[in-house]
């Protein structure tokens, strides 16, 4: 939107903060290249748009704002003379894209003075050339270092992320490493005892009804049903007086292990009638190591599928195999990334989660979206830790108009007022020198607000800290910037 051409007075150029220094000369080339333009109310220029000019307001009301989730969010109104917008960053040249970073309108007639970007650039850099340098090395400086620290923060988060999933691992491993060593042994005391049964006075009939029962055991462990401890503890001393009266020898041994797979008197007594007094000892024997086989196979099903589970979830939480951008179910992300950070979160934190599972799916970058995750679960983690390291974190999900909500709750000490406007900021941290790098928040925003056109927020008393991210449910993919690609 142009304005009307109006005339440029150097003195009232020379009255503004910016150029109070500035001598005549330099002044008169400002209204030689510059001009004054009048707005009436409505918009001046629009966020993404090429940066053009650089505006100084000689008289009126200013308003500026950023787009976020497709809605206009006012962050500045003023009507102090000579403050600035536009194109401020036009000494960089073409080494950043020159784009308006955010959108600015007037309430009421406004003037401004205008210099086009070229030459606002032209000027600093002949007039103020250590500026120049001084800010360019700023900018560029504090780009890299936020690059490298951020780096150094995703990499050390990759480190934490491993050796929690390598002790995740750990335990169904040596778990299915040990059933495999006992089941071993207990094949080869089967095939013992199937050698001393072969040798044995048993006619084909008898072998053949205990090869029978010994089927319907194995399927009978299969549907064994979960007992209390009290349960168990009845069946167990039931089973070992049934053993003992029979004659058959550690009872109470092999009463745990026949409990286990879902066996009772009952059907010990339809072993009994089957197989005859003779052969009960050898049957009871035989079905014993059936039972714990059984149960050993289950306890190595058990280790594996959990070991299938996790690389499943560390699939799920990097994206390897995912395209980027895609539509996702955020529960599936949440869980991945709560399992990942379980041996973080510890057993003594409680994670209550709050799913509403009739949420549709969001379209997003997942892989991003589990980083944001893992920043917020690990500010929540450090802030219940920094009490008395017990606590509860819920996770919730809910509706929010066109809007998915996902919240983290935390019952640490909370967010002081007087910092909270500035957490999102780069490398602002409350965590001790080397513990925290300032960087997780200030990612999380970007990609939030930036990458999604989301918003993230925080609400925050002690006792009760929660930070909300709310994704809109239709999006086109955004278009990536250099910085983003960098």
């Amino acid at each position: 939107m142009s304005g009307r051409l109006m005339p440029c007075n150097p003195t009232e150029i020379g009255s503004l903060f910016l150029f109070e220094r500035l001598e005549p000369e330099q002044l008169a080339r400002l209204c030689h290249e510059g001009r004054v333009e009048l707005f009436e109310p409505g918009p001046v220029y629009t966020e993404g748009e090429p940066a053009t000019c650089f505006f100084v307001m000689l008289d009126g009301t200013v308003v500026l704002s950023r787009r976020v989730a497709g809605d206009d969010i006012e962050v500045t109104r003023t009507s102090q003379r000579g403050v600035y917008a536009g194109a401020m960053q036009a000494y960089l040249g073409d080494r950043v894209r020159q784009l308006y970073n955010n959108s600015m309108r007037v309430t009421e007639p406004t003037r401004f003075f205008v210099l086009p970007a070229d030459t606002f650039a032209e000027i600093m850099s002949e007039w103020f050339p250590m500026a120049v340098h001084l800010l360019e090395g700023l900018f560029f400086g504090s780009k890299s270092t936020q690059a490298a620290v951020g780096q150094r923060e995703r990499l050390l988060a990759l480190g934490s992320l491993s050796a929690g999933l390598t002790h995740e691992l750990n335990n169904p491993a040596a778990a299915a490493v040990r059933a495999t060593a006992t089941l071993r042994e207990r094949v080869a005391k089967m095939r013992h005892k199937l050698a001393v049964i072969a040798e044995g006075p048993f006619s084909r009939d008898a072998l053949a009804d205990l090869v029978e029962i010994q089927e319907r055991t194995a399927e009978r462990v299969a549907k064994a049903p979960a007992l209390s401890p009290l349960e168990a503890a009845d069946r167990e001393d039931a089973l070992t007086d049934w053993l003992d009266d029979h004659g058959i020898g550690n009872g109470w041994q092999l009463a745990p292990t026949f409990v286990q797979a879902g066996l009772d008197v009952d059907w010990l007594e339809q072993v009994g009638a089957a197989v005859g007094a003779e052969i009960l000892p050898n049957a009871i024997g035989w079905l014993n190591y059936t039972v714990e086989t059984e149960l050993l196979m289950n306890e190595i099903e058990d280790s594996t599928s959990r070991i299938s589970h996790l690389v499943d979830a560390a699939k799920q939480y990097s994206q390897l195999d995912r395209a980027p951008y895609r539509v996702v179910d955020v529960h599936e992300l949440l869980d991945s990334t709560l399992l990942m950070l379980s041996g973080k979160i510890g057993p003594r934190i409680e994670v209550v989660k709050e799913y509403d599972r009739t949420l549709p799916p969001v379209p997003a970058y997942p892989a991003e979206l589990n980083q944001v995750w893992t920043n917020l679960i690990d500010n929540a983690v450090a802030a219940i830790n920094s009490a008395d390291g017990e606590g509860t974190l819920t996770v919730r999900t809910a509706a929010d108009h066109e809007r998915i909500l996902v919240e983290f709750r935390d019952t640490g000490p909370g967010v002081a007022p007087e910092i909270r406007d500035r957490i999102f900021d780069p490398f602002f941290t409350t965590k001790p020198v080397g513990e925290g790098t300032g960087l997780g928040l200030d990612i999380s925003w970007r990609i939030v607000v930036n990458k999604h056109h989301g918003t993230l927020r925080v609400e925050s008393v002690p006792g009760d800290t929660r930070f909300q991210v709310l994704l809109p449910l239709t999006a086109e993919p955004p278009a990536e910037t250099p910085e983003e690609a960098a």
